[in-house]
């Protein structure tokens, strides 16, 4: 593929990389970075106190989606959502507005998980950054009122990247007490780490690069001005233990490892099935490296959830990637292979810049496209989005690239 992609293109991930000075991704989960975005503007594009209540307030939400915090303490969820019942007598919980807006002036931290599932420019954020860093990534929006107290010390299974959107945040960030923990460990990690590696409070456009295991808490007491916001976005990591997890999987496809384990058999015949199942383990291990396991796992994901395309009376004339990872393209003989949203396509290899535009991830207006590559690009844009690869831009889709993606591909709005 060509070098201009989503991963490229996307200003929050232009602007991370400029404001902790990395080159690229691979500095995640290295070591606790801070710095500032150059575009402050950047940050009111992602997401802004009211249009997060105006997601919360239109939606069914249930903890522990959404959670509502007062000074470290979980509140009950029937202290801000109330079921609404309609006309035939059916129910379901939604926010109570009024409630919600007493807690707000009262002072509390509301907390909405995954909240790219709502909002389209976090989507496409949030896509951009899974592109850049090749893992797993889910965004959590904190909105924080009055002078209020947080989370007690604590420490995440996941590197994590801090935006502060809107008012300031008293961080305390430590050193981690046991190296790499995980969710599900061999041992517990509930004493923080006394190693305090920055203590400071985040203003609009400042960024944290707080890797897996450190100790961090965010306070909100004290503050002067009304409320703050900030982004979470998690990045989770894949991991030995997640590598034989896959390997044992891939035993499946084996025999040997089918059969049952010799329980009351003679000492010989326990240790030569102790020796076969050795040297097959081995072989596995051998022949499906962490590379391979890497790759397998970025091709078989399945595409991320979209709108469904509404019956047109004609096909699309933008349209754009939608994979949860960047699309591996390989040569064999004289076509290309696309591997993409648990999908494998083979084409010819004069459609290779075409696909280049078309698995960018920004999006690609059709009739340009053919106009630089010299043929029709329309039939393989039909192929993607068939496969699930591609979708046909919306107005609604649309607003999240503008102001956030750079021109580097050939697109227009709708």
């Amino acid at each position: 593929m060509g070098k201009s992609t989503l991963a490229t293109e996307h200003l929050l991930v232009c602007g991370l990389e400029g404001a902790f000075a990395w080159p690229d991704a691979t500095q995640l989960g290295r070591e606790f970075t801070l710095g500032r975005l150059d575009d402050r503007s950047l940050c009111d594009r992602l997401m802004t106190p009211s249009r997060l209540l105006d997601i919360v307030t239109r939606r069914q939400l249930e903890p522990p989606q959404l959670r509502l915090f007062q000074d470290g303490r979980e509140l009950h969820p029937s202290a801000f959502l109330r079921p609404r019942v309609n006309r035939r007598g059916q129910a379901q919980r939604m926010v109570d507005t009024e409630a919600l807006e007493n807690l707000l002036d009262t002072g509390v931290t509301l907390v909405l998980d995954a909240v790219e599932t709502f909002d389209p420019a976090l989507e496409i954020a949030t896509r951009a950054l899974r592109w850049w860093a090749r893992d797993v990534v889910q965004v959590n929006a904190y909105l924080t009122t009055r002078s209020t107290g947080g989370f007690p010390l604590h420490w995440d299974d996941h590197d994590v990247v801090v935006v502060q959107l809107a008012g300031n945040k008293t961080w305390d960030v430590r050193n981690h007490s046991r190296p790499v923990p995980m969710y599900r460990d061999a041992a517990p990690n509930s004493v923080p780490s006394p190693d305090v590696v920055w203590q400071g409070t985040l203003t609009p456009g400042d960024v944290l690069h707080i890797p897996r295991g450190y100790w961090h808490q965010a306070t909100h007491a004290n503050h002067e001005d009304p409320l703050s916001l900030h982004l979470t976005f998690g990045f989770v990591k894949r991991t030995g233990v997640d590598w034989l997890a896959w390997i044992a999987d891939q035993a499946r496809e084996l025999e040997i490892f089918r059969r049952d384990l010799v329980r009351s058999g003679s000492a010989q015949e326990q240790e030569a099935e102790r020796a076969r199942l050795v040297a097959a383990a081995m072989e596995l291990l051998r022949s499906r490296p962490p590379a391979t396991f890497l790759t397998d796992r970025e091709r078989s994901r399945p595409p991320a959830r979209h709108a469904p395309a509404l019956p047109a009376a004609r096909e699309p004339d933008v349209v754009v990637c939608v994979t949860e990872f960047a699309p591996h393209v390989e040569r064999a003989g004289g076509d290309l292979v696309v591997y993409a949203g648990g999908r494998k396509i083979t084409m010819r290899e004069k459609a290779g810049p075409a696909l280049d535009l078309l698995l960018s991830g920004c999006p690609v207006d059709l009739e340009r496209a053919g106009v630089e590559c010299g043929i029709n690009v329309r039939p393989l844009a039909r192929v993607l989005i068939q496969e699930g690869i591609c979708i046909g831009l919306t107005d609604e889709s649309s607003s999240a690239y503008t102001g956030l993606v750079t021109g580097g591909t050939s697109w227009k709005l709708p």
